[in-house]
């Protein structure tokens, strides 16, 4: 897992929201939306349910439509993903929430209940096919997850010093040395070439270890 900055906009959700809202993660598709929250709820609670949408039996589907027993929803998830679920300790995940409108729908109750938390990732949200026959929860808080930038490609090559210190250099309005700009250069034309997307950064860690030096 790299370590990337929206985990902090994630936690100031948590702390300021306290239930009052669910939070979507939307973005393209393998930018790790769905890394980030998995991480996020297994660190940041004592439990959690990940319902993948993706892969999830219609018996979980077929929960949404009908939300006048709440109490009979969390029982269901608790039973069939085999993790008990703590007011206000609990978070619920809905992935790849796109390809279940209704639980998308439900978010708004379920929010009203205040039990537990919840956080949706998708990707094309805002296509109408996904959201044309739902009602849009006032409910969401919404945030835009990106491709890796410079500085968290940085981090993931255990380099946390290289940014912050162009920073200082900037704000008091001196260069590079030579030799440490050539550097900065040849990381920044690096990340250019393996971009942003965590899997292509994984790979080339993975080719680098194996190989013994780096391109």
């Amino acid at each position: 897992m790299f370590k990337r900055k929206i985990y902090s906009r994630l936690l100031e959700w948590k702390n300021t929201s306290n239930g009052r809202t669910a939070l979507l993660i939307e973005g393209p598709r393998r930018v790790g939306k769905s890394t980030i929250a998995r991480e996020f709820a297994g660190n940041e609670y004592e439990s959690c349910i990940v319902v993948d949408f993706y892969e999830a039996p219609a018996e979980v589907i077929s929960l949404f439509d009908d939300l006048s027993n709440l109490n009979f929803i969390f029982l269901q998830l608790q039973l069939i993903y085999h993790v008990s679920l703590r007011p206000r300790k609990s978070v619920i995940v809905f992935d790849e929430i796109q390809l279940c409108p209704r639980a998308r729908q439900a978010i708004k109750a379920l929010v009203e209940d205040g039990r537990y938390d919840y956080i949706e990732t998708g990707s094309l949200i805002s296509i109408r096919k996904n959201v044309r026959d739902i009602l849009i929860p006032s409910e969401e808080r919404k945030i835009r997850m990106c491709p890796m930038d410079f500085e968290e490609f940085c981090w993931a090559l255990g380099d946390e010093v290289t940014v912050p210190m162009l920073r200082e250099l900037y704000a008091a309005g001196h260069s590079l040395g030579q030799a440490a700009h050539r550097r900065v250069m040849r990381d920044f034309r690096l990340y250019m070439l393996v971009g942003g997307m965590p899997q292509a950064v994984d790979s080339y860690l993975r080719l680098t270890v194996i190989s013994g030096s780096t391109i």
